[in-house]
């Protein structure tokens, strides 16, 4: 069985909680995630399963959408929920302060990563040694928010709703605008509703995956979803033979076109078997991922 499952993330969880028991439900070990959420955080995961695992590195790039609510006056060390509160301070934030922050963290950005982050320092996890109490130092990286919205919750909380490029982390967002602020922030809520193509509200809880029982594969959308953005190629029955087993296969010309080109490739019958590569120049096809996708 092979496919895309889109996962609505209970609070509490880790993502590998969630793929342990999406493996005990279908009895299949072969899953992975297309990106984590923090255990906090709810919302949309994209498991693949079977041969839909080699496609994984195509979806973890795909822009992504949350909703959450930060806590303004408080800021702690992992700068969401979970973590301690580290400094407090008063809160006066009017909707002329809200509207500035939003037009400083719209577009591309720089951001520090939390101390408490799965980031490698030198081989190991930024979130072991802040809690082992060593100095974590995180270099800023760029990232691009795509939209932002900061809507007064009350006093002290401020709903978000942000469109961001992957590798964003939305609770340093949240300490940033704090900051801006004056006030300091962390976040207390976040779920994510979009990644890429793929929304929250086509998505099962694992309950009901539990439920579905041995229909469970009703759930699953097909594996190519997940390269929905390549253009597609269609091979005839000696030309896919030959490319499932590691051959290039030459294509007609295309006129005006250069460079090379990633291309979700189909047998005769319409299966989806391989991604390609193809060469405008030479018009020749190159196998790059082969996917044994015979049930």
């Amino acid at each position: 069985m092979n496919g895309l499952l889109l996962i609505d993330k209970s609070q509490g969880m880790t993502s590998h909680d969630v793929v342990a028991r999406v493996r005990r439900i279908i009895n299949m070990r072969a899953i992975g995630h297309a990106g984590t959420l923090d255990p906090f955080a709810t919302g949309l995961l994209i498991l693949c399963i079977g041969q839909a695992t080699r496609l994984s590195e195509y979806l973890i790039g795909e822009t992504k959408t949350y909703t959450g609510r930060m806590k303004l006056g408080e800021c702690t060390n992992t700068d969401d929920l979970d973590g301690e509160v580290i400094e407090r301070r008063p809160v006066q934030v009017g909707p002329e302060d809200l509207q500035r922050a939003r037009d400083m963290f719209s577009g591309n950005i720089t951001q520090v990563p939390p101390q408490f982050s799965a980031i490698q320092i030198g081989g190991r996890r930024a979130y072991k040694m802040a809690r082992s109490g060593e100095t974590v130092e995180l270099q800023a990286r760029p990232v691009r928010i795509e939209a932002l919205e900061l809507i007064s919750a009350g006093e002290s909380e401020v709903d978000l709703r942000v469109t961001c490029s992957a590798g964003t982390y939305v609770r340093a967002l949240a300490r940033d605008i704090g900051e801006t602020l004056g006030c300091g922030a962390h976040l207390i809520a976040l779920r994510r509703v979009q990644s890429g193509p793929f929304s929250l509200q086509d998505a099962v809880t694992l309950d009901m995956l539990q439920q579905a029982g041995a229909g469970w594969d009703r759930c699953l959308l097909p594996m190519d979803r997940a390269v929905d953005h390549m253009p597609e190629c269609r091979l005839d029955v000696a030309a896919s033979q030959r490319f499932v087993m590691g051959q290039s296969v030459k294509l007609e010309a295309r006129a005006g076109q250069v460079g090379r080109e990633l291309q979700r490739v189909y047998d005769a019958g319409g299966q989806f078997i391989a991604i390609g590569e193809l060469d405008f120049a030479s018009a020749v096809l190159k196998p790059l991922k082969v996917l044994h996708v015979k049930e």
